[in-house]
């Protein structure tokens, strides 16, 4: 499903769209493939004394906690296309989670490689195997023929709150252990928010210094326990970085070294939060007349998708889910996340007036998982 009406896909993941505003900022996933501008950056400056008692160094003790346990990931990955064969490298960063080596990070530092370069926080090049992976929440997982290594202490993404502090290491631009804090700025972040409309997260947005590199990479609490993974930045702007939740990662990752197939449920339709100025422009340029003057309005259905099947059409508005309101887009998007593929969902809808039960059962969203 997708929260945009007015832009492809593709440009929906790259760009940022602010209301009232006349520019984009272009996500940007964290691999050093572009030219990166020079910035000045303040120290951070250390908390006084807290309930926690966390003592004043505690971003070294966190690092010298935790530092250990981080990686480089260099990949390489072949394209073909015609009678030509390209390579093209990329560095990102990960984890080590248990002493075995099991390693987190993210799916676009890994896709396309089977094998990839691990270097370890003491020096040591192993070769990883990529695990499984997972495109629509960015992780994945790659495994080390390795024991006895040190690993990370998992902490709790649930209950962040903005201004909690964040530490970030990585390897940015290849400069490896690169350490940088600041606070998290926000939790919750919808992928359509933040223009990554492809995505099943609901970011974390930190302020610490992230770039290019660090993808994969963990975010920290003061603690050093690991609450998110490094994974996009918000190009041409300031302290707009973004981590999936630990939590969510470690459910997926779950599931990706047991082998299994990541659920992801989906409906199959475009949709937008109906306003009274959208009502307007729909009926102008696509023709729908719209009864409702609040609720989701559903702007296309797939073909062949769960949405069709079940007979919701373009121009229903969506209000409930399951007998629960919902007042936006993302709102609906949230429900269907937590349904099961196969199951059954009660979408109630305002169709022209009339008030209508639907009963749709989620399909798998159709995307290769690695």
């Amino acid at each position: 499903m997708s929260n945009k009406v007015s832009f492809p896909k593709s440009l929906a993941y790259l760009s940022v769209f602010f209301a009232g505003a006349a520019f984009t900022l272009p996500v940007t996933q964290l691999l050093p493939t572009e030219a990166l501008q020079k910035q000045e950056q303040q120290i951070a400056q250390l908390p006084g004394t807290t309930s926690q008692a966390v003592p004043s160094n505690f971003i070294a003790t966190a690092v010298e906690k935790t530092g250990p346990a981080v990686v480089r990931i260099d990949s390489t990955r072949t394209s073909t296309r015609g009678t030509r064969t390209r390579e093209s490298s990329g560095v990102g960063s990960g984890f080590i989670i248990d002493s075995n080596g099991t390693i987190l990070t993210n799916a676009h530092v890994v896709k396309g490689s089977s094998k990839v370069r691990v270097t370890l926080g003491d020096g040591r090049n192993l070769m990883g195997e990529v695990v499984g992976l997972d495109d629509l929440t960015d992780v994945a997982v790659v495994k080390v023929s390795a024991n006895n290594l040190p690993k990370v202490e998992i902490g709790n993404s649930e209950n962040l709150k903005p201004g909690e502090w964040a530490i970030a290491i990585g390897n940015p631009l290849g400069l490896d252990n690169t350490v940088t804090a600041g606070i998290i700025s926000g939790t919750g972040r919808s992928s359509g928010v933040i223009g990554a409309a492809d995505k099943r997260v609901r970011f974390i947005q930190t302020d610490a210094a992230i770039n290019p590199g660090n993808s994969g990479g963990p975010l920290l609490n003061q603690r050093g326990e690991v609450i998110g993974i490094n994974t996009a930045i918000i190009g041409r702007a300031q302290g707009l970085g973004f981590a999936i939740p630990i939590n969510q990662a470690q459910q997926i990752a779950t599931q990706l070294v047991a082998g299994e197939k990541v659920a992801h449920p989906y409906l199959g339709v475009r949709m937008t939060t109906l306003t009274s100025d959208l009502k307007e422009d729909l009926s102008r340029e696509l023709g729908l007349t719209l009864a409702a003057d609040k609720g989701i309005v559903i702007v296309d259905v797939a073909r062949n998708s769960p949405a069709a099947r079940a007979g919701l059409r373009p121009g229903d508005v969506i209000q409930q889910i399951d007998g629960q309101s919902v007042k936006t887009a993302d709102d609906v998007q949230l429900a269907v996340e937590k349904t099961t593929v196969g199951g059954n969902v009660q979408v109630a809808v305002n169709r022209g007036g009339k008030n209508v039960n639907i009963r749709v059962q989620p399909g798998q969203f159709p995307v290769s998982q690695g």
